[in-house]
């Protein structure tokens, strides 16, 4: 391999050790397992493999597993996060990033166990500490779901 063959990806690919050194979310809420494509202020994709083990498939729906819609919005929110901490280098000790609104939100296709969520988040604009966003959650190269939202950098509770 050349050398440009070994860098490709890594420095814009994020493993979940950067990940939780990033963001708060843990398990079970943490819903996104790796993150690629980074590009610093612009965009990222984060990707969550959805196995029969969520807890949340117990109740929604026994025998039907349906990922919920609300989950995959807060997949997309906190892909948006992890863009905006890495992309200011925020300390995730010192502030949080919280989700402020979602807007035109549209569910296309149900994700089941087995799926690989492809979480494509760019930014639309950015002013002072607040982030607006659109996202779109793909299963292969079918859209499942998709919205805009934002996102704000505060100082984190004492």
């Amino acid at each position: 391999m050349t050398q440009s063959e070994t860098s490709v990806g890594s420095d814009t690919d994020i493993d979940i050790h950067e990940i939780m050194r990033r963001i708060p979310h843990r398990p079970p809420f943490l819903m996104i397992d790796r993150a690629e494509q980074y590009v610093a202020n612009a965009s990222l994709v984060g990707i969550k493999c959805v196995t029969i083990n969520e807890p949340f498939f117990a109740g929604h729906f026994p025998g039907a597993p349906v990922m919920p819609g609300v989950l995959i919005v807060e997949a997309m929110a906190q892909t948006g996060g992890l863009l905006m901490s890495k992309s200011w280098n925020s300390d995730p000790k010192g502030k949080i990033i919280l989700f402020m609104s979602v807007d035109n939100c549209r569910f296309r296709l149900p994700v089941r166990p087995g799926d690989v969520l492809r979480l494509d988040v760019k930014v639309l604009r950015a002013r002072a500490n607040v982030v607006k966003f659109a996202g779109r959650a793909l299963v292969g190269e079918r859209l499942a779901a998709e919205a805009d939202f934002a996102a704000m950098l505060v100082d984190a509770p004492e």
